[in-house]
């Protein structure tokens, strides 16, 4: 049974690049639209605020992909994931319209979050780098 978990453990790693990846790619190509939406959120520095989104979406979902220092990554896309959620899905500060919508959004989040603290604990798995490097350890 266990074998059946190695390309189970890479979906799960893939599904995550699913999400952030594109996130990522998304905010580069768009920098100066998405400076004014961080902006908007009243994210200090917008600017900076927004290289270090995209080297987190972009850099953690390679690492995810390539299962390279896994739990690292896991673990930092699990706290950026928090910060951008109490920055870009704060429903409780919306007017009532808006507020199921961005408490959906935020719930998701805090469950993607648990996602990656339990990828954080468990680790990439037989297909990845890391596994490769513990190995030859």
């Amino acid at each position: 049974m266990k074998n059946t978990f190695n390309p189970i453990e890479f979906l799960g790693r893939l599904l995550f690049v699913a999400l952030f990846l594109p996130a990522g790619l998304s905010k580069l190509f768009g920098f100066e639209s998405t400076v004014g939406y961080f902006g908007s959120l009243g994210i200090p520095m917008a600017s900076a605020a927004l290289v270090a989104t995209i080297a987190i979406e972009v850099l953690g979902s390679v690492a995810l992909l390539i299962g390279y220092k896994t739990r690292y990554a896991a673990f930092t896309l699990a706290g950026f994931t928090f910060f951008a959620s109490l920055a870009g899905h704060a429903f409780w500060s919306v007017p009532a319209e808006q507020a199921f919508v961005q408490q959906l959004l935020f719930f998701k989040n805090i469950a993607v979050i648990g996602g990656l603290l339990v990828l954080a604990s468990a680790g990439a798995g037989k297909w990845s780098l890391d596994n490769r490097a513990a190995q030859r350890a």
